[in-house]
């Protein structure tokens, strides 16, 4: 996956259909000159659908079209005849994916499964028809409802790479050159921090065919909960990972201390991440011998399971895979599906190839054409959505 290929964040602007209004029609044949009311329902207007393909691995065909309207609904028609429903606009993302209110940050809704389907706009729905006024008083009924109007709002969309394993670890401790040699990714590989700045995934080959998924999440530096180094806008792609991997390597100044830096960096962003089931891996060990090995082991946190590696002698490697597959089907790892969402902070989501133009204006608001003008009959005749009596009607429902 090329990393300007890789968008894990975009905004969009999402517009429902509005409702079709209601038919007005009285019945007419050769036989009947003033016959009843036959006016038909409108259509709903149309919905905009979040849903979820594993075929996507990327926000990218979002990124240059952010604007998308659903279809509004068709009037009714005579012979109590309803209109025709609005088109739906379905937003195909990769699973991962998690749907933000753009301007409060509320959490909406997350994606985890292919297929998995969320309504983020609801289409207005379809005015009544006159069939539905006619009274014992009032047989000949010449209004009908309204549709219920458009709604806009800004949507935030955030992809969290789905794997099994998360590489955790400061920059230049080897997680790519690790992803490189255990799986058949070829991420950049450089001397110099920070080479790694989209997340590259791997699959990882085990025994009798078996695998899984390896995550490698760029460099987190101290701080990085704060915003310094690339600050927050990878910590999310941890979340959704059943083990973390934490690597530290051999010619640290403290390992104990690093660990427990990048720790305390999980916990200030996300204090769940925390209970995840961590493993330290100890890299580029082919410099240890077997007695300078045990003696740091002894100083290592006991409350961890440690594992000495190389990934360029290819020592350990049998070992760590053979600790992360036995971790991975173990049930307690297994990634929570009601995880809990924290909202958006949206003064910190900064993103220059993000920023549109927007008007300023309320969240839901209506749009509306000469053609509705006509609506303000509504409050007349009490038929409106809207109306005292209607809302007394819905609350009752409730």
């Amino acid at each position: 996956m090329a990393g300007s290929n890789f968008v894990d964040y975009v905004k969009i602007f999402c517009r429902s259909g509005k409702g079709g209004a209601g038919s007005t029609h009285f019945h007419r044949d050769n036989r009947t000159t003033k016959g009843g009311p036959d006016g038909g329902d409108g259509g709903r207007g149309g919905h905009i659908i979040l849903r979820g393909n594993k075929d996507f691995w990327t926000l990218i065909h979002l990124k240059y079209a952010r604007h998308i309207f659903a279809g509004d609904g068709g009037s009714g028609g005579s012979s109590r005849s309803f209109g025709k429903d609005g088109e739906d606009k379905i937003i195909e993302v990769p699973c991962g994916t998690v749907a933000y209110d753009g301007e409060t940050g509320e959490f909406l809704a997350e994606i985890t499964e292919d297929g998995q389907s969320v309504i983020l706009v609801k289409g207005g729905r379809g005015g009544l028809g006159n069939w539905h006024f006619r009274t014992a008083t009032n047989q000949a009924p010449r209004f009908a409802q309204p549709g219920e109007p458009r709604i806009e709002r800004s949507i935030i969309l955030e992809l969290k790479v789905l794997a099994d394993v998360g590489l955790v670890g400061f920059p230049n401790v080897g997680k790519s050159t690790l992803l490189s040699v255990l799986s058949a990714a070829k991420p950049e590989i450089a001397d110099y921090p920070f080479t790694t700045l989209v997340p590259n995934l791997g699959i990882v080959s085990y025994r009798d065919y078996k695998s899984f998924c390896m995550a490698d999440i760029p460099g987190i530096i101290e701080g990085a909960s704060e915003g310094k180094g690339l600050g927050l806008r990878f910590l999310r792609h941890i979340e959704r990972n059943s083990i973390l991997l934490f690597l530290v390597p051999a010619d640290s100044d403290d390992i104990a201390k690093e660990y427990q830096i990048l720790r305390q960096e999980l916990a200030l962003y996300n204090p769940e991440l925390v209970d995840k089931h961590h493993i330290l891996a100890i890299s580029k060990s082919d410099m240890l011998d077997e007695e300078l090995m045990e003696h740091m082991r002894a100083e290592l946190p006991q409350d961890v399971r440690t594992v000495f590696i190389s990934s360029v002698s290819g020592m350990g490697l049998t070992e760590l895979k053979d600790i992360l597959w036995e971790e991975i089907n173990n049930p307690d790892n297994q990634v929570a599906q009601t995880f809990t969402h924290r909202d958006l902070d949206i003064t910190r989501v900064e993103r220059e190839e993000d920023e549109f133009e927007d008007d300023g204006g309320e969240t839901e608001c209506i749009v509306g054409t000469d053609e509705d003008d006509w609506d303000d009959i509504s409050d007349l005749y009490d038929v409106g959505w809207d109306s005292p009596k209607n809302l007394k009607k819905n609350k009752e429902k409730r």
